[in-house]
């Protein structure tokens, strides 16, 4: 019985946990500072208004990977969110960025 309990307390808090670190779709070039917050994992109100700093300053963000561009985001919390940065209004997820070729020698 305890046994049991145990087990459902772990899928719970589990269960718990993974719901919390949802994101949902969100256009990183037209979302205000708050709704970013709300949509991206890892992405609290002050690294959400560096975003919409940021993107005022430079003309928005071309792809995901420029994000890292922002102070505090990291190639991490980009790959992490990747499923829910929209670029523009087509709903559709970018791609991940190919990676070069090594260099023959």
């Amino acid at each position: 019985m305890r046994k049991t309990i145990l087990a459902l307390a772990a899928l719970l808090a589990f269960g718990l946990a993974g719901a919390a670190q949802a994101g949902k779709p969100v256009n990183v070039n037209r979302a205000d500072a708050a709704t970013l917050a709300d949509s991206l994992d890892g992405i609290g109100l002050a690294k959400a208004q560096a975003i919409v700093a940021w993107r005022t300053q430079h003309g928005g963000f071309k792809r995901a990977e420029d994000l890292t561009e922002v102070k505090g985001i990291g190639a991490h919390t980009v790959e992490r969110n990747r499923a829910f940065i929209r670029l523009n209004d087509s709903g559709a997820a970018p791609a991940a960025a190919a990676k070069p070729a090594a260099a023959k020698h």
